[in-house]
C-alpha cells in the first residue's frame, strides 16, 4: 500500500495541503494502477529554522542515492 509523506516549511493553509493530497493521490493512482483506498497522504510542517536539520541534512543530502527528483537550491 503506497504511503505518500511530505514534509515542507510551514506557513501553507489546509485547502492548500488538501489540493497537494488530491493531486498526488490522482497521479498515483493513474501510474500505479491502484485505487484510491490503496493510498495514503501524510503532510508535515517544519518550521523554516528546523529545515536544514531535520530534514535537508538527513532526508535529502544522506540519502541522495534515493531521490527521484533533487531540489533546485544550493547544496548546503
Amino acid at each position: 500500500m503506497p504511503h505518500i509523506s511530505i514534509k515542507m516549511i510551514e506557513g501553507r493553509d489546509e485547502a492548500t495541503k488538501q489540493k497537494i493530497a488530491e493531486a498526488l493521490v490522482k497521479t498515483a493512482t493513474e501510474v500505479m494502477g491502484v485505487g484510491e483506498d490503496a493510498l495514503s497522504v501524510a503532510i508535515e510542517d517544519v518550521p523554516r529554522a528546523d529545515w536544514i536539520g531535520q530534514v535537508f541534512l538527513p532526508e535529502i543530502r544522506g540519502n541522495k542515492d534515493r531521490l527521484y527528483k533533487k531540489p533546485g537550491y544550493k547544496d548546503v
